[in-house]
């Protein structure tokens, strides 16, 4: 019996696919890759114009520069090519990017050995590199002073390309046919948050979904998003949005419950990220189930979707995202204002935020956001209203900045489906 399974393994694993089949997938093209670049380093030229060399850590913005994403480090000096440095796994970085300047490395030590001299200061993602990864690094890298590389990185990813705006497109039209079509069909009476959400992560999968929802939070784990029946989605949570959840346990508070169960006349809050090779889409479409909601729940949710057209048509080149954010919420009354982007004490200070490599990305929409928005961003925009005893209202979609306002690329469902 053992033989019969070692020789069917090796029957099986004859046609293994070399890196030559890889080839056949979407890489990022040579001219994009060449105007990220191209744009980083006129970024640090305005913000930073002392700065001599930069590296590139986060696996993230890794792939933004290189269309791979792999274990390594990008080292970009200012008056030389950028090298990407893998130590795993280069064959798999030389198959999938046309970046020009791809090496392995064993080790720190051995990259660093090609290097003749090192500047004193060098620029980081200081909000993502671990302490002992940068101690290990500088024991051979001798930079003496450490500057931030975060605010520039996100403003040059803040503006989409053509390129990366059609992959955002893709994952906008998944997340519209699967929330607003396909949800209805496996809501039914007695499926628990969990089983329902695994039955839609399915869903997202077979429609193309990548099957991961990044976030540039620190330490943040979420598998959909927010997947609520009733009074579960204005439940406290440790996620900074809106929303809440009860959660699978205390150790998963991010993902739905086994317990509570889908009754009749449940409001049903769906707050889900959708992604589709690399590029996210923010959505929240809410149901009722069984029965229609009390009329003012009703008449506030229809506020909140008020809003979110108001937000859109406010959506321009040269806009402001604080004197946005601070335009809304002057002409909402008080009695409004309670439990609005929120409930109880844990309302959120944003209406909306940038979105692209990951789901929260700058610029926000709140105070202290001071510089005019540009053509090519794009923003989720997210008014909601917790409830009492009925749970969280309102809606979300993702919109491109243009000269005419927000695009949306989600949909224009708005929300409290009916499932009867």
């Amino acid at each position: 019996m053992h033989r019969q399974l070692v020789k069917k393994y090796f029957e099986s694993t004859r046609d293994v696919p070399t890196f030559e089949h890889f080839q056949n997938i979407m890489q990022v093209p040579s001219s994009e890759l060449q105007s990220r670049m191209l744009r980083f380093r006129k970024c640090m030229d305005s913000a930073n114009p002392e700065w001599d060399i930069a590296v590139v850590f986060s696996k993230i913005n890794q792939f933004y520069f290189t269309g791979t994403m792999q274990e390594g480090m990008l080292i970009i000096p200012r008056h030389n090519e950028a090298i990407l440095w893998v130590r795993r796994s280069y064959e798999r970085s030389k198959a999938e990017s046309v970046f020009p300047n791809i090496k392995p490395m064993e080790s720190y030590r051995e990259a660093a050995q090609t290097y003749l001299s090192f500047p004193e200061t060098v620029y980081i993602e200081t909000e993502i590199v671990p302490l002992a990864m940068l101690q290990r690094f500088q024991k051979y890298f001798p930079y003496k002073n450490i500057k931030p590389l975060d605010a520039p990185l996100a403003s040059v990813r803040s503006i989409k390309s053509e390129y990366e705006l059609r992959l955002m497109e893709q994952s906008g039209k998944i997340h519209e046919r699967v929330m607003e079509q396909r949800v209805p069909e496996i809501l039914r009476e007695g499926i628990s948050e969990a089983e329902f959400g695994s039955e839609l992560f399915s869903i997202l999968i077979e429609e193309g979904h990548q099957g991961i929802a990044r976030y540039g939070m620190f330490d943040t784990e979420v598998i959909l998003g927010h997947i609520a029946f009733g009074e579960s989605s204005v439940y406290p949570t440790n996620f900074n949005g809106p929303g809440g959840n009860y959660g699978m346990n205390a150790a998963v508070p991010l993902f739905g419950s086994h317990n509570r169960k889908l009754k009749f006349g449940d409001l049903v809050f769906l707050d889900i990220a959708c992604g589709y090779d690399g590029y996210h889409t923010d959505k929240t479409v809410t149901y009722m189930f069984g029965k229609s909601l009390p009329e003012s729940a009703i008449y506030i949710h229809k506020q909140c979707v008020d809003i979110q057209y108001e937000m859109a048509a406010m959506l321009v080149p040269g806009a402001m995202p604080s004197v946005i954010y601070q335009s809304v919420i002057d002409k909402l009354s008080p009695q409004f204002l309670e439990n609005f982007m929120g409930f109880g004490n844990r309302a959120v200070r944003f209406l909306g935020h940038g979105i692209g490599l990951t789901v929260d990305e700058t610029p926000v929409i709140a105070k202290g956001f001071d510089q005019p928005i540009e053509e090519g961003m794009v923003f989720a925009i997210e008014p909601k209203k917790g409830i009492a005893n009925i749970g969280m209202v309102g809606i979300e979609n993702t919109f491109i900045v243009t000269p005419n306002g927000g695009k949306c690329i989600t949909g224009n469902c708005v929300g409290l489906i009916p499932v009867y």
